[in-house]
């Protein structure tokens, strides 16, 4: 492949674009406002009974970067793990190799359907279009992404693929494609809630007791014992897991972690952050294969290990941290910009706030979107604060605008590149070398500010040029009447450095003498 699949079939244009598009939809505002309000309420009320939460979010933040330091030794300690359990490790670069790899084993059992475990990595490599050209139906067993299945869609959000949908449209879309995938929806199926789930559930039963195949992704892979780790809220997991002869698991390198207790922070911190839940509902775990004819689980596993430009990543200091990333959307729920524009804006598998530093490190930022979705936020810091391990998202959209704008050595497929600038950033470099020369020169800045606070009437709502880019979504800050050091020399005098050591001294000589700052240097 000459770049990072992450499960788009044709890339959108540049977020702006995207989401200028999404914002006029006033039903899928409504849909995403409802949703991630309720979310992330409930999530502030199961994490505030947690007396301990900063130190499981530290030990969550500590645990993923010394695996992340050591991931060749992690790896290669899993892989033995798994080996001696019975089970058999593939190594896939890209995506490409991944899904030819998942093809290769579904063909050889001579099935040519198979039930899915929600996975992300699976979504990230277009695994079910892959299946589907080699003649192979891939069925989605996850409520929501089976709605996003049945209506040819995309998933918007990790935790909730078909946020932007609301009942009545859920309720169409059974009406109109179960029949077309499997047992048909009842007559008369209303949008209660209870009925959807029901219609849902008797449309897979005959999935589950049918396949001899499931196809998984993992929250988790442990180093030490080769366990993995599932956890979901609806039982299709579990059925998936359980019932089929061979089990074929994708899952990203960096979603290993070294030993079992480690386990106890994460299934702690993710429930919560998640579903705001205090424990998961299903979390399921398998070591190895079962040999046994009456015993659950596969007697075939196969664990397909993805970089897809993970170790890319890693090789970035600062953008590495989004691989500490347990998928709990957190940070989407809390996001102002995607609560607006919504998950398909950001043209990846990984929406919201994380995908916005995840999907142009694996990808790259070659292409128009993956260019701008550095740019795709406020830089307000609420996915920062709810991140259950600490990721600092703000700071590495910034360090990515700094790759976008000024270029610079990258690694890409594991060569050392240099990028150059990406096209439409020749004003912002201009402004911010200006900038940088201006604060520089004391007179210089001083000077400016009186002549913009002179000229202040003058000014126009919007920047002329170039910088309508950045005026036509914000408004211009009004220039005071004054500048500050005006401001400052006009109130406090003009005694000696005409500042902070003049303020300090004004200060000092009140507490001394009794009386104002100004007197006493007057006297």
């Amino acid at each position: 492949m000459s770049g990072t699949y992450l499960g788009m079939p044709a890339l959108p244009p540049s977020f702006p674009e995207a989401a200028r598009e999404a914002v006029r939809d006033t039903t899928l505002r409504g849909n995403l406002r409802h949703a991630t309000h309720t979310i992330r309420a409930k999530r502030a009320r199961a994490v505030a009974e947690v007396s301990d939460w900063a130190a499981l979010r530290e030990a969550g933040r500590q645990i993923k970067d010394h695996t992340l330091r050591h991931l060749d030794r992690h790896l290669e300690q899993l892989e033995q793990a798994v080996t001696a359990a019975g089970g058999t490790v593939h190594w896939a670069a890209d995506a490409e190799e991944a899904n030819r790899i998942v093809a290769g084993l579904v063909k050889a059992t001579g099935e040519s359907e198979v039930v899915k475990v929600k996975s992300m990595a699976t979504q990230e490599t277009g695994l079910n279009e892959a299946l589907e050209a080699e003649g192979i139906r891939a069925y989605e067993t996850d409520l929501a992404e089976l709605i996003v299945q049945l209506g040819g869609d995309r998933p918007s959000h990790i935790l909730v693929p078909a946020i932007h949908r609301n009942r009545g449209e859920i309720r169409d879309i059974f009406r109109s494609e179960m029949a077309r995938w499997g047992r048909p929806a009842p007559e008369n199926l209303s949008d209660s809630p209870a009925e959807l789930a029901e219609a849902a559930r008797l449309h897979l039963r005959e999935k589950f007791l049918r396949a001899r195949v499931g196809i998984s992704g993992a929250n988790f892979m442990v180093a030490e014992t080769g366990t993995l780790v599932v956890v979901e809220s609806e039982g299709n997991g579990r059925m998936c897991l359980t019932l089929p002869e061979t089990l074929i698991s994708v899952v990203g390198i960096e979603k290993v972690v070294p030993t079992w207790r480690d386990l106890e922070v994460f299934l702690q911190t993710l429930p919560r952050s998640s579903t705001a839940e205090r424990m998961n509902p299903y979390t399921s775990m398998w070591t190895g294969t079962s040999d046994a004819d009456t015993a659950d689980g596969p007697r075939e596993f196969h664990l397909v290990l993805l970089d897809n430009g993970r170790t890319d990543t890693l090789a970035d200091e600062v953008g590495r941290q989004a691989l500490r990333c347990i998928r709990c959307s957190a940070c989407l729920n809390v996001c102002p910009v995607y609560e607006r524009a919504g998950g398909h804006a950001y043209g990846s598998v990984y929406p919201g706030p994380i995908g916005a530093i995840l999907s142009p490190q694996l990808r790259g930022t070659g292409s128009e979107i993956d260019a701008s979705l550095p740019y795709a936020s406020s830089l307000c810091g609420a996915c920062y604060d709810v991140c259950p391990v600490a990721i600092d998202i703000p700071e590495v959209l910034v360090h990515l605008r700094e790759r976008v704008a000024e270029g610079g050595p990258v690694t890409r497929q594991g060569n050392k590149v240099v990028l150059r600038p990406a096209k439409g950033h020749a004003a912002e470099r201009a402004a911010m070398r200006g900038a940088r020369w201006a604060l520089s020169h004391p007179g210089v800045l001083r000077t400016g500010q009186r002549l913009a606070s002179r000229t202040r009437r003058l000014h126009p709502r919007t920047l002329p040029g170039p910088g309508r880019a950045w005026s036509g979504t914000r408004d211009l800050p009004p220039v005071p009447a004054e500048p500050f050091r005006d401001w400052w020399r006009r109130t406090h005098g003009a005694g000696p450095g005409n500042g902070a050591k003049g303020a300090y001294g004004a200060r000092n000589e009140k507490d001394e003498n009794g009386g104002t700052g100004r007197k006493g240097r007057a006297q």
